[in-house]
C-alpha cells in the first residue's frame, strides 16, 4: 500500500503544486487505485507517472470546492477513451453528483462505462472484503469530510516446522489449511488452523482529510492511524487566518498527530506563500512539535509499511 500525491497546493495551481489530489495505491487488489480529490489537471499530472485511469476504481471526494473537484469532467471522459468498460464509483457530499451530470450533459460526453454515485454523511462506512472506510464531517463553511481507510487484519503466517512435526509436508494442502478454520487430511486428521498458524498481521490505518478548522476535535478519529494527510494551508504565524477561512495551520495538525499518537503525519494543500526558506521553516515549525512530519511535494509517493502495533 502506498499513496502518490499529485497535487498539493491550495486554492489555485501554481508553477510548483498543482491543486488537491492523492491516489492510494492498494498493490495487493492488482494494482487498483483509489482517488482522494480531482483538482484541476489532476489527470495532467497521471501523466508524468506511471498510474493508468482505468486502474482507478473509487473516487473519494471531501468536499466540493473547485480545487477538490474541477479535475473530475475531464479525468471522467479520457478514462472512457482509454478504457471504457469496468465501473467506477465516486463517493463524495451532496450535489456532487449535479456538477458530474451537469458537465457531461453540457458538453455531450458519453462514458462508455456505468458510474455509481454514492452521497457521504457524517458516520458514513463502506464495508469492502479487505478494508473499510469511515466518513467523519469536518468545520469547513461547506459540507466536507475526512476519511480513515482501515486495512482488515490479515491470518497470520502458517508455522511451517509445526506443520512438518505433524507429518504434513508442503504442497497445495498448506493454503487449504490457512484458508480454512478447519481442514480435513487425507488420513481422517483433522487440523484446526489456530493451532498451525502465528497471531495475525495488523491491518494499517490511513486518514486523508478535507478542509478544516480546529483539527484538535478529530483526535479519536484519527487515534493511532499509521499515516494522516492532513491539510495545513497556513503556518503558526497565520493562525488567525487558518480560522478566519476554516482552515488548518501546520502547528495544529502536527499538536493533532502527537495527541493523536498517529505514525507519521504529512502536510498538504499549502498555501503559494510558502516557498523556499518558508517552506523550510514552516517544516520546521510543525517538526518541533511532531519529529515524523513531512510537507508533501507533487509526485512524492510514501510506502505505507505493515502494520507493527
Amino acid at each position: 500500500m502506498k499513496v502518490t500525491f499529485l497535487g498539493t497546493g491550495a486554492g489555485l495551481p501554481s508553477k510548483q503544486r498543482n491543486v488537491s489530489s492523492v491516489a492510494l495505491h492498494l498493490l495487493k487488489d492488482e494494482g487498483a487505485i483509489w482517488l482522494f480529490d480531482c483538482g484541476e489537471a489532476t489527470q495532467h499530472q497521471i501523466l508524468y507517472t506511471t498510474l493508468k485511469p482505468r486502474k482507478i476504481e473509487k473516487i473519494f471526494i471531501t468536499h466540493l470546492h473547485g480545487d477538490h473537484i474541477y479535475g473530475l469532467p475531464g479525468l471522467l471522459s479520457s478514462r472512457s477513451f482509454q478504457e471504457g468498460s469496468s465501473p467506477l464509483t465516486i463517493f463524495g457530499p451532496k450535489g456532487l453528483d449535479q456538477f458530474i451530470e451537469t458537465s457531461l450533459n453540457v458538453s455531450q460526453t458519453k462514458l462508455q462505462y456505468p458510474i455509481q454515485f454514492v452521497e457521504i454523511f457524517d458516520g458514513y462506512q463502506l464495508v469492502e472484503a479487505d478494508y473499510t472506510v469511515d466518513v467523519i464531517k469536518l468545520d469547513h463553511g461547506i459540507d466536507s469530510f475526512g476519511y480513515r481507510l482501515t486495512e482488515h487484519d490479515q491470518i497470520g503466517e502458517l508455522q511451517v516446522d509445526r506443520l512438518k512435526a505433524l507429518g504434513i509436508q508442503p504442497g497445495p494442502i498448506y493454503q487449504q489449511i490457512k484458508q480454512n478454520e478447519v481442514t480435513e487430511l487425507a488420513d481422517g486428521r483433522e487440523i484446526a488452523r489456530a493451532d498451525v498458524v502465528g497471531p495475525d498481521k495488523k491491518g494499517r490505518k490511513l486518514a486523508i482529510f478535507g478542509d478544516t478548522r480546529f483539527p484538535y476535535r478529530f483526535e479519536k478519529f484519527v487515534k493511532g492511524v499509521d499515516l494522516l494527510i492532513h491539510e495545513a494551508t497556513f503556518d503558526g504565524a497565520d493562525q488567525n487566518l487558518a480560522n478566519q477561512y476554516y482552515h488548518s495551520s501546520n502547528v495544529e495538525v502536527a499538536q493533532l498527530a502527537k495527541n493523536a499518537n498517529v505514525n507519521q503525519l504529512v502536510l498538504t494543500h499549502l498555501s503559494a506563500r510558502y516557498q523556499d526558506q518558508n517552506l523550510r521553516e514552516f517544516l520546521q515549525e510543525a517538526q518541533a512539535i511532531f519529529a515524523k512530519t513531512t510537507v508533501a511535494k507533487d509526485f512524492l509517493t510514501i510506502e505505507i509499511p505493515k502494520a507493527t502495533r
